[in-house]
């Protein structure tokens, strides 16, 4: 596949798949006779684990320490610990976002109740509160 088509089917752009390669994210990618680049299924697999860690929240330099460390062919369990981090704090920031989607629930459910309670309260400040409307 060419670069066009590699850009649109992982939707990225043709600047980011260059620059991961340059930085080394994904193995250079073999260029036919007149410079055009040509990836292979390997090359495309690597862009979408690529793709998938930065998704995570994978910094680019912890990507390149993983790359690395591939590369090097150093152990597994190396390249594991890296996961194995970035998933622990994928799970904290996940815990931290339904906490707060589950306060913004709360507070869209009982909206109008919240509205109609100082409505009232402001009513009743202002002396002009229906009898039966206070709580």
């Amino acid at each position: 596949m060419n670069i066009n088509e590699v850009s649109s089917q992982f939707n990225l752009s043709k600047d980011t798949l260059r620059y991961w390669e340059k930085c080394g994210l994904i193995p250079p990618v073999r260029q036919d006779t007149n410079g055009y680049r040509e990836y292979s299924e390997y090359d495309q697999n690597w862009i979408f684990y690529i793709k998938a860690l930065r998704q995570a929240g994978v910094s680019v330099k912890r990507l390149q320490e993983f790359v690395a460390k591939y590369q090097q062919k150093q152990p597994p369990k190396e390249r594991k610990k890296l996961l194995v981090s970035q998933l622990k704090e994928l799970k904290k920031q996940a815990m931290n976002l339904q906490k707060a989607i589950d306060y913004l629930d709360f507070k869209v459910t009982h909206f109008d109740d919240q509205l109609l309670t100082y409505e009232n309260e402001k009513l009743a400040y202002e002396g002009k509160a229906k009898k039966g409307l206070q709580n």
